[in-house]
């Protein structure tokens, strides 16, 4: 005697099926949640570079220690408003604001009769070509 599957016998099977994967599903999406939520709030924009402060200069610090402004400032990058592109020569879709750190004040000493800038005092201000 041959005994034949109803249609009730399969789909309760396929919808055994079904919760079992979709509760599966939930377990997991829940265990990555809670590992997300684990880890602290950063903000990781400028990861990798700290803030704007003194900092040795360890390749020019043989004979006496030589400090110099070393981290990040601001910067952002935007869409170029309509009004301000029409007045641009080279027209630029991008625009970006940015500032740099700087030395505010620092005075020229010579190391194996190298010029070099030692820098007193760091801030954020307008980007500049350094010279060593």
């Amino acid at each position: 005697m041959k005994k034949e599957l109803s249609f009730n016998t399969i789909t309760a099977v396929t919808t055994m099926g079904s919760v079992k994967s979709a509760g599966l599903s939930l377990l997991l999406l829940s265990f990555l949640i809670d590992i997300a939520d684990s880890y602290p709030n950063l903000d990781l924009s400028n990861v990798g570079c700290g803030e704007c402060t003194l900092r040795r200069n360890t390749f020019f610090s043989k004979e006496h220690p030589i400090y110099q402004c070393m981290g990040c400032c601001f910067s952002r990058a935007y869409p170029t408003p309509l009004k301000a592109m029409k007045t641009m020569t080279v027209p630029k879709n991008i625009t970006s604001e940015a500032t740099c750190c700087v030395a505010k004040h620092s005075y020229e000493t010579k190391v194996s009769n190298i010029p070099v800038r030692n820098h007193t005092e760091c801030h954020c201000s307008t980007c500049y070509f350094h010279k060593i």
